[in-house]
């Protein structure tokens, strides 16, 4: 992923993840890969994939079950 360190990168993640989840690489009812994971594959840190997730999270793209991890909204 080519980043705009000249731009908050968070949104720029987001969008990212958010094509991913419309493209179906991320399908609906599957769990969301771990945010570890995401900033290794993305080069970024955990925190941004954080805030990225959160903000899905406030679209209703994902929702979180309380220790099973997020998961792509139906």
């Amino acid at each position: 992923m080519d980043l705009d360190r000249g731009k908050p990168v968070w949104p720029q993640v987001a969008e990212e993840l958010r094509r991913r989840i419309e493209a179906g690489t991320y399908p609906a009812g599957e769990r969301f890969p771990a945010v570890v994971t995401l900033a290794a594959e993305l080069d970024v840190a955990p925190s941004t994939v954080q805030k990225a997730v959160t903000a899905l999270r406030s679209e209703g793209l994902l929702y979180t079950v309380l220790g099973a991890g997020s998961y792509v909204s139906r």
